[in-house]
């Protein structure tokens, strides 16, 4: 399936089951029974199955807070055709296949669709059975009626099967909070008599430009259309794990240029230090610890790394995540700079006798781990496999000279990045400074709200 060729070319870790709706009906008919049997379920004359959400306390309020006068007068109005969507006045969107029966509250929303001859599919309709067993014995079995679930049934009855009353994490997107998300917690806690979820995590939207990518819009984009090469899909990575995710990704030229221009400066300082630590022994970590107080670079290291762990802890703030990332490798570059200008002017005087300037190893070597360790989070440092028939160049561009294509040059990227970790830790002075920088070399950076921002030459 593209679906999981997608996974592995985005190097995503794969989920350990992706189970199939269709094959757990039963399960969702065992939920609705529970819920039943709690007092937050019943049956209407035509046979579809309710949530009934004035029984259950604190329905709509924790993912959103809801006035359940203005629900009660959204879901009240009329709209024709099953599947069409009411709006309440905050904006949020209704299914009207849950509003559009009869029903004893009509805030309740439907668990199990009575199956209709004139609307319904036959190849989608099912007449599950639930054994009912006491002390492991059956006895009882109850039908529900032959139908169709509802739309957040699965989700429920699913995450019961595999993880579980309580799980640890729920994500999905923005527009997910209600009512799917609230009425999955309403379900799950109703029959379960357990918290449902202990972290919800939301994403924004992907953007074209400053449009919301859909279908209907006309500009929807699959990975292997947007991202044809390798060097497209490890960039595309890399734009979204660096960016925050609660806000809109913004999906442009631009942006993927920009992140194809820190890759490949990650990839070259990664050569350099591996090359320059090829006959560094640095098995006896011991004899390295009077080193490391003297090295300025193991200084930098350690305390970056402490502010990564500080970014990730906080809501997963992975645009500062990034400048810690950015710092650590700008330390590396700088002594590779200063090493190539001390030999520079050794080479100009000609003295022979003194010795040669050497790189800190003991430096270049925690860089060479905190990388590594960084890397668990980002996953950026490896190879794609083969995309829409081209071959994998993560790593093998050898034109130092070209970073991103030399649209934009790796300093004015170092300052993009600091100025967006300013920016979020509420410095405005220090991002202001920065965008100054950023325009005496030659380019502009222009905000975009809720998404990343798009760097220009002047």
């Amino acid at each position: 399936m593209a679906f999981f060729d997608d996974l592995e070319a985005l190097n995503i870790i794969k989920a350990r089951a992706y189970p199939r709706a269709t094959e757990h009906i039963d399960e969702m008919a065992r939920l609705i029974l529970d819920l039943e049997q709690n007092g937050l379920a019943y049956q209407s004359e035509e046979g579809s199955w309710y949530f009934s959400v004035s029984s259950k306390e604190g329905y709509g309020t924790n993912l959103v807070m809801l006035d359940p006068d203005q629900l009660k007068k959204g879901a009240s109005s009329t709209t024709g055709g099953g599947g069409a969507q009411r709006s309440l006045s905050s904006g949020m969107a209704l299914d009207a296949d849950e509003y559009d029966a009869e029903k004893e509250g009509v805030r309740d929303f439907c668990l199990w669709k009575a199956y209709k001859p004139e609307f319904d599919r036959e190849d989608a309709i099912w007449d599950p059975v639930v054994e009912i067993v006491e002390k492991g014995e059956v006895v009882q079995t109850r039908h529900i009626g032959k139908g169709r679930p509802g739309w957040h049934l699965e989700c429920s009855a699913m995450a019961r099967q595999y993880l579980g009353p309580t799980i640890d994490l729920h994500a999905g997107g923005i527009d997910l909070k209600f009512p799917h998300h609230e009425n999955e917690i309403a379900q799950s806690e109703g029959a379960n008599c357990a918290p449902f979820c202990n972290c919800w995590v939301h994403n924004g939207f992907v953007n074209i430009g400053d449009e919301k990518m859909s279908k209907s819009k006309g500009n929807f984009l699959t990975l292997r259309n947007a991202c044809p090469t390798a060097e497209d899909v490890r960039a595309y990575r890399y734009l979204v794990v660096s960016s925050q995710y609660r806000n809109p990704l913004s999906f442009t030229e631009a942006a993927l240029g920009a992140a194809k221009g820190a890759l490949k400066r990650l990839d070259r300082i990664q050569v350099m230090i591996d090359d320059a630590l090829l006959n560094y022994n640095n098995s006896n970590e011991d004899d390295d610890k009077d080193k490391d107080n003297s090295s300025t670079i193991a200084a930098t290291v350690e305390k970056e790394l402490a502010n990564f762990e500080v970014a990730i802890a906080d809501d997963l703030s992975m645009p500062r995540a990034s400048a810690c990332l950015f710092s650590i490798v700008k330390a590396a570059e700088k002594e590779f700079k200063r090493v190539a200008k001390l030999k520079k002017e050794d080479d100009s005087e000609e003295e022979e006798e003194e010795e040669a300037p050497s790189l800190d190893l003991v430096g270049l070597a925690r860089v060479q781990k905190a990388l590594k360790q960084m890397d668990q989070v980002f996953g950026i440092y490896y190879e794609v496999p083969q995309v829409m028939g081209e071959e994998s160049t993560a790593g093998t561009d050898g034109d130092e000279g070209d970073v991103n294509g030399g649209a934009i040059p790796e300093d004015v990227m170092d300052l993009v990045v600091q100025r967006t970790a300013a920016k979020d830790a509420k410095d405005w002075e220090l991002a202001d400074s920065l965008r100054a920088k950023i325009t005496e070399l030659g380019f502009v950076v222009k905000d975009v709200k809720g998404g990343d921002p798009i760097v220009s030459k002047v």
